[in-house]
């Protein structure tokens, strides 16, 4: 049991029975590193309902609970803060009760429950992945793992944008200047030779566009008139329309990016239950929108395009469907988000890992979805997050110039292995032991630097410092794990029996640290925030290196202390490996 579910009905008593107040709900928070305590009751709310000074309302509560709850040892008040001292009794029984369990803090799916869709990455098939998709799929990854572990059945899916005009530039490119590459012929991973096309078909359109213009053609007649963007838009009506050879080039260039993407999935360590292509999902909610217009949630205008008006809403009027019948990207959300849940009767709601240049479409999308009576419309989520940039500046995937996946992936590594090198502690190592180590750190420090901001904020990556062995990184803490694993290799000893120990403040703040966790991972399931686990971890961490400095566990000489001090840094492991499952991150045994 939790202190505050024991402190929680104590109080209420403590309150009724002193003031003859009955009162709902109580504010707790941690106790301020310069006041005694383990846990704090914030008074001021109850002020609305109680006469008095907080000095004496906190003290006859104080008083009462000391009287009548076990755990309680004293307490302080100070400036309407209630500070509790919670015996060293219930942290022992806490950790005896905990120490063995392999997932604490994790809770199992309830069966017959709601399950939640997460949906992530939804790369085009003319590009590889670049560092804005590095930085959504691991957001997505992560809070899907984390949904999970919080007690939800979880589905991960990804939609692949494989249609349209942007598909067509790079199959028109390489038909025309591709002399038949293939991956295997050049070497390349085939979304990598794909995104050569499209960066291909954009520099011969530009060029075009500068010969028109100096031809007399103003720049917006330039654009449509230039001969390569015809051929383009000719090729998306062949594909349309399932010309053989078309359809054909289409797919031997998708199954190419395919392939290169599964690797860059594979290597980041990403997964997915499902697929979704735009392909087979674009002409989906075309059937919803004629059940709009008949139920008056969409309206019709003279020239025959669909809209929805949610000017009472605050928002404006969205087109559904345009004039000659063909599909928007709106009605294809809708159509998907539909089929997701006929494919999966049991989700309950959704979450969209999308950029925040999209925030308006998915409230446009949600209210839609409500409109049309659906009741798990009420349970979406647009994970919005911000722009990543490099200390080079923006991205840009026209001109060839996109930071590439991949290559960001091996540059972490490199730099792993330069840093990890340069310190020199890989005696002992095999050259297979050494590339697993650097794979390891390097992407830790890439997922951690990612995942430790908040995702609605945009951020600044910055490669070198994100490897750095000290500060909050991911190599400082899988550093400490693997301290920790050092020091269970040489405890030789029976470290499996049940100790009774005083403890140690510097055990104490630490065994309030493990406590905290389960409340971490709801709190970060509830918000969709991976930031609060990477925080929650680096906390962990430096409360255990301060304990490390301050106690001594291999060289303590009393027996119980240090079986005691051996199970407790064995608790704070397991949690860090835990803590950065969710995060998507592996910890190494030694480093």
């Amino acid at each position: 049991m939790s202190l505050q579910e024991i402190l929680n009905p104590s109080i209420k008593e403590a309150v009724q029975i002193t003031f003859g107040i009955a009162i709902e709900k109580i504010e707790f928070q941690a106790t301020r590193k310069d006041f005694e305590g383990d846990i704090t009751m914030v008074i001021f709310p109850l002020l609305k309902v109680i006469k008095g000074n907080p000095l004496e309302i906190g003290t006859k509560i104080g008083e009462y609970l000391v009287e009548n709850v076990a755990q309680v040892e004293k307490f302080n008040v100070v400036a309407g803060f209630l500070n509790i001292v919670i015996s060293d009794a219930y942290y022992v029984n806490f950790f005896n009760e905990i120490k063995t369990n392999s997932t604490y803090g994790f809770i199992d799916a309830i069966a017959n429950d709601k399950a939640i869709m997460v949906e992530y990455s939804s790369p085009n098939t003319n590009k590889p992945l670049h560092l804005g998709h590095i930085r959504n799929n691991l957001l997505g990854f992560s809070v899907a793992e984390i949904i999970k572990a919080s007690g939800k059945k979880v589905y991960k899916t990804q939609i692949i944008n494989d249609r349209g005009i942007h598909i067509c530039k790079s199959m028109l490119a390489w038909q025309k200047f591709g002399n038949n590459q293939t991956p295997e012929s050049t070497g390349l991973k085939g979304d990598k030779l794909v995104g050569n096309f499209y960066v291909a078909f954009d520099k011969v359109y530009k060029e075009e566009i500068e010969t028109l213009k100096n031809q007399g053609k103003s720049e917006e007649e330039a654009k449509k008139q230039a001969p390569i963007i015809l051929e383009a838009q000719q090729m998306l009506l062949d594909w349309e329309a399932a010309k053989p050879e078309v359809i054909s080039l289409w797919k031997m260039m998708n199954q190419w990016v395919y392939e290169g993407l599964d690797t860059t999935y594979k290597n980041l360590g990403v997964t997915f239950d499902k697929n979704y292509y735009e392909s087979d999902t674009y002409l989906l909610g075309k059937e919803v929108v004629q059940y709009g217009l008949k139920n008056d949630i969409f309206i019709q205008d003279d020239d025959g395009s669909v809209w929805i008006d949610l000017t009472d809403e605050g928002l404006d009027r969205k087109i559904v469907m345009r004039s000659d019948g063909t599909a928007v990207y709106m009605t294809q959300d809708i159509g998907t988000a539909i089929q997701r849940v006929k494919d999966f009767p049991d989700v309950g709601g959704m979450v969209y890992t999308v950029g925040n240049e999209q925030d308006y479409h998915f409230k446009v999308l949600f209210l839609i979805l409500k409109k049309l009576g659906f009741d798990w419309a009420n349970s979406l989520y647009h994970l919005s997050y911000g722009m990543v940039e490099l200390p080079s500046g923006k991205m840009k995937s026209r001109e060839g110039t996109v930071v590439d996946a991949d290559d960001l992936i091996e540059e972490m590594i490199t730099t792993a292995q330069k840093i990890s090198e340069e310190l020199g502690k890989l005696d002992g190592y095999s050259n297979e032991e050494k590339e697993k180590l650097y794979t390891t750190i390097g992407l830790g420090a890439l997922k951690y630097y990612m995942l430790k901001v908040d995702p609605r904020k945009s951020m600044l990556f910055n490669p070198e410092e994100s490897v750095d062995f000290a500060g909050n990184t991911g190599p400082f803490i899988q550093y400490t794990y693997a301290r920790i694993q050092s020091i269970l290799r040489k405890a030789t000893f029976d470290t499996t029996q049940n100790v009774a120990v005083e403890l140690h403040p510097k055990e104490k703040e630490l065994l309030k640290q493990i406590a905290l966790f389960p409340e971490a991972i709801q709190n970060a399931a509830h918000t969709h925030s991976p930031a609060l686990i990477a925080n929650y971890t680096y906390e962990l961490v430096k409360e255990f290196n301060s304990f490390y400095q301050n106690v001594s566990i291999l060289g303590e000489e009393n027996i119980d202390k240090k079986v005691f001090r051996v199970q407790l840094s064995k608790k704070v492991a397991d949690t860090i490996k835990l803590a950065f499952q969710l995060l998507g991150i592996e910890v190494p045994e030694r480093m």
